[in-house]
């Protein structure tokens, strides 16, 4: 079990999510009551793992604001503030920078003219996958580097192909293993994976253990991973879905650091 002192930070959706920012699949209407609905059982699933849900100020006027990844990368204690690729995103970031900073990270930027989406940095290890694409350019990969090198961190830039994120093609498992949808991002740029067939299916979130994070939308995958003896924790996301979201981009997870009280 995670400990207790472990942060989840959230950001609830607010009535114009609707208007979010859809690229690479078509506009359909978002029910927002059912996102709410389905954005509080997504917190629900986070405590219920042992992790303390916080809640970054809500941001209306900016409909893509509950994708909180996007703006924030976490590395120890060091709190990297992106600067989206979507112009319109940009004023996202206050909120969550008075949360970061109330949790008492060191906090450095990511500046013009560089780019980066949180949901473009897949963290496996001491590896930092980060994805090139629409939303993240080369100017921001090289400042992240430059920010997590004194933190041991390597980054590796992935190419991306028609997909948002990196993290919308491909994360991993606990215990590593990375999964994936085959053609969305450059081959031989990350170790070897176990391809999925199901695009929810390579969106999950590692909660501590064997626990890990993944959407309804994936039943299959559910079960495979249930096979392996992996704990499944299943949460309905469709709303988000429509505009492109995914399990992981709906929260950033801050785990106790070693040593720490």
């Amino acid at each position: 079990m995670v400990a207790l002192t472990s942060v989840a930070l959230v950001r609830r959706p607010t009535d114009d999510l609707g208007y979010g920012i859809v690229t690479h699949i078509d506009r359909v209407p978002v029910d927002v009551e059912l996102a709410a609905q389905q954005h509080a059982a997504y917190r629900a699933a986070l405590a219920s793992a042992g992790w303390t849900v916080r809640e970054v100020d809500p941001a209306p006027g900016f409909p893509d604001a509950t994708f909180v990844e996007d703006s924030v990368v976490v590395v120890d204690g060091v709190a990297v503030l992106t600067r989206n690729g979507a112009k319109s995103r940009r004023g996202e970031l206050a909120g969550t920078e008075k949360s970061v900073r109330e949790l008492g990270l060191d906090v450095v930027r990511i500046a013009g003219p560089g780019t980066l989406d949180g949901g473009d940095v897949l963290q496996v290890g001491t590896t930092m996958y980060v994805g090139r694409g629409g939303r993240t350019n080369a100017d921001g990969i090289r400042q992240l580097r430059e920010h997590v090198a004194p933190l041991g961190r390597t980054v590796v830039p992935v190419r991306l192909q028609a997909v948002l994120h990196l993290k919308s093609a491909v994360t991993a498992l606990p215990d590593g293993t990375f999964l994936a949808l085959d053609n969305l991002f450059e081959s031989g740029a990350i170790p070897p994976y176990r391809p999925v067939v199901e695009e929810g299916g390579c969106h999950v979130v590692p909660l501590g253990g064997d626990q890990v994070l993944i959407s309804a939308s994936a039943p299959r995958t559910v079960e495979w991973l249930t096979d392996l003896g992996f704990t499944a924790r299943v949460v309905d996301i469709s709303e988000f879905e429509k505009l492109e979201g995914c399990v992981t981009c709906l929260s950033v997870l801050i785990p106790r650091r070693a040593g720490e009280a």
